[in-house]
């Protein structure tokens, strides 16, 4: 089962290191060697030196397991997290959460179908007041609904879907890649978990050619719609504020599909720490920061740390696996806790290996791990999804999931890391090396509990490693915000404009229909062409009349933008933003964002068409803006 319960190994449970081969250096656009070709030795060698500074700080680095949740507890949390507490009969919850509801897709009610099954199961067992019944939820037929056995769903999708599962527990897959050493399309239009429901229809595992080597590294291409690509960062704040909760969701629909089972960790407890800078939560970092610095999205300290390495460090042979001094690093951060923030901290005065290894201590040392106490296990546990495509799709929601501060964090991090892999030739760390030696910094946690089954510490450290691997490898795609989502955000945003007062009836009528045109393609019988405004009010008095066709595109408007501000002389509100250098202006300053209707606000993909967009949220204001990334010219 895909458990996050579980620590992915103990501290001082260290197998024998096997005599195998060196990693061959490769790109990191190659085809990377399978893992039984790997070595572990950096692996298992960080985890020494993990031991040896915290038994020299006298820390004690596994904890006692946590204590197993009774049945109910666990979908309960996971309800209320997934913004559906209303469910459960929470009297003080917002109800138009259940709009939520409405923007599920079949295999994601169906996931939240199961787990208000085993919740309403667990109530009446314990005699308590019985919540909602599910099928009032949903709109089907009655059955068993006093039986303590469990009940068969009537919803036809659930019932194939626990048949396929119960069936594929007993197989055995291999990873499947449909063209082998060719680039392969990354479907970002349909919800995972109804990409996975079709496979398993098709019984396309068993029909495919299995790769021998699962662990390939297979180049992936997310095909671009006519609604172009969102990256995180791409939407609003309030807007990036839904997409944890549908990607959990998802997450657990393409778990229950996969037949793995979704568990979650409780949140830590975090304990309070006289220190400003080791051992402090990320929030807390990050208001301090701010305080210096507005808008800071990154700790500064790590910040500064990563800025050393990659001035000093990138060519250093070894760099991140060879260790520096524990003493000079341990009296490195004493002077940081006193000097960093007064700007004294002499940075050229470090050796690059201590930078390193503040660098990892700095991760290490964060109350709950960088990837959560909650979410660690999970991340660990996507080595056990058979094929790579199916391990990215659960990587990329998780990182939605993240907390905002987590995920900028960790993107900073796999940035660098991304840079030290690129110099391999000078340093001699390639991407199997940098993983290994990251993974035990990013998934061993004093605060989190350890049990491994024996004989598995090997299995599990792999694993880790080569989640590392891909987080490293395949960022720009993990960090990208599926089209699916964004669907699902505006059809949030647009019932939730219209305020529907929710009761029992009405959710069944409603959620009874939902679904009736899932599968036929929207289609809007709008206008070949239309003739909009766009505004530029930061930067121009006068707005932009375009008109628009099946052909024009964002870069078409930025371009056009930018014609008539060189031959038109428009009255320029702040030149000195838009001009550069050379007294001309760059299309590729400018950004376009379409505001308000059904999204919050959504700086848009260059490969836009703009009159689909237009059909898809009429009533949104489009703005000109400076790309806030550019260096201003003051």
């Amino acid at each position: 089962s895909l458990s996050t319960r579980h620590c992915p190994w103990k501290m001082n449970q260290l197998p024998p290191k096997s005599p195998v081969a060196s990693p061959v250096s490769e790109s990191t656009n190659s085809r990377l060697e399978p893992l039984d070709n790997l070595s572990m030795d950096s692996f298992w060698l960080e985890v020494e030196n993990i031991k040896q500074s915290a038994e020299a700080e006298q820390e004690e680095c596994s904890l006692a397991d946590v204590k197993t949740q009774e049945e109910g507890e666990a979908e309960a949390e996971w309800l209320q997290d997934a913004g559906l507490s209303e469910l459960l009969g929470d009297p003080a919850s917002d109800k138009d959460n259940l709009v939520l509801l409405s923007t599920l897709t079949r295999t994601q009610a169906a996931a939240v179908q199961r787990r208000l099954d085993t919740y309403s199961r667990s109530r009446r067992r314990k005699n308590k007041h019985p919540v909602r019944d599910v099928r009032d939820i949903f709109g089907v037929g009655s059955s068993e609904v006093g039986s303590d056995k469990e009940e068969s769903s009537p919803d036809p999708l659930w019932h194939n879907l626990r048949t396929s599962n119960s069936q594929r527990k007993t197989q055995d897959y291999s990873c499947t890649v449909r063209n082998p050493g060719k680039e392969e399309v990354f479907n970002m239009d349909v919800a995972y978990s109804e990409q996975a429901a079709v496979l398993l229809k098709g019984s396309f595992l068993s029909e495919s050619r299995k790769l021998k080597d699962g662990n390939a590294l297979i180049r992936f291409k997310i095909p671009k719609g006519r609604l172009g690509v969102t990256r995180i960062g791409d939407l609003s704040a309030q807007d990036m504020k839904k997409i944890p909760t549908l990607a959990l969701i998802e997450l657990t629909a393409l778990c229950d599909i996969l037949g793995f089972e979704l568990k979650r960790n409780k949140a830590a407890k975090l304990k309070t720490t006289e220190k400003r800078l080791f051992g402090v939560p990320l929030n807390t970092l990050l208001e301090n920061d701010q305080k210096l610095l507005p808008n800071t999205k990154v700790p500064l300290l790590l910040q500064a740390l990563l800025s050393c390495l990659e001035k000093r460090g990138l060519e250093t042979e070894g760099i991140l696996r060879v260790s520096g001094s524990q003493t000079r690093i341990k009296s490195l951060e004493q002077k940081l806790e006193r000097d960093f923030y007064s700007g004294l901290f002499r940075w050229d005065e470090v050796h690059q290996n201590d930078v390193s290894g503040l660098l990892k201590r700095f991760i290490r040392e964060l109350p709950a791990p960088l990837l959560t106490a909650e979410y660690l296990p999970a991340f660990a546990a996507v080595q056990n999804i058979p094929d790579l495509k199916q391990r990215l799709q659960a990587l990329n929601l998780l990182i939605l999931i993240l907390p905002e501060p987590n995920r900028n964090t960790l993107k900073a991090l796999l940035e660098f890391l991304s840079k030290v892999v690129a110099r391999e030739n000078n340093n001699k760390m390639n991407l199997w090396n940098v993983s290994t030696v990251m993974a035990p910094n990013l998934f061993m946690h004093k605060g989190l509990p350890n049990k491994i089954p024996e004989g598995k510490e090997k299995q599990l450290a792999e694993g880790a490693a080569d989640v590392v691997r891909m987080m490293i490898h395949y960022q720009d795609l993990l960090w990208t915000v599926s089209s699916f989502l964004v669907a699902q955000v505006r059809k949030l945003n647009e019932s939730n404009s219209k305020r529907y007062q929710f009761c029992d009836k009405r959710i069944k009528n409603l959620l009874r229909k939902i679904h009736a045109d899932k599968d036929k393609v929207e289609k809007n019988q709008g206008e070949p062409s239309k003739i909009v405004k766009v505004h530029a009010s930061l930067l121009l008095k006068d707005s932009l009349e375009v008109h628009l066709n099946n052909a024009t595109r964002v870069a078409d408007v930025l371009r056009q933008f930018q014609k008539n501000l060189c031959q038109n002389g428009w009255n320029i509100v702040n030149t000195v933003n838009l001009l550069k250098c050379n007294n001309s202006v760059e299309c590729t300053n400018l950004l376009l964002y379409e505001v308000g209707g059904n999204i919050g606000e959504h700086c848009l993909d260059p490969d836009t068409y703009l009159l689909d967009l237009y059909h898809i949220n009429p009533h949104a204001e489009w703005i000109i803006k400076q790309n806030p990334s550019c260096p201003r010219m003051f």
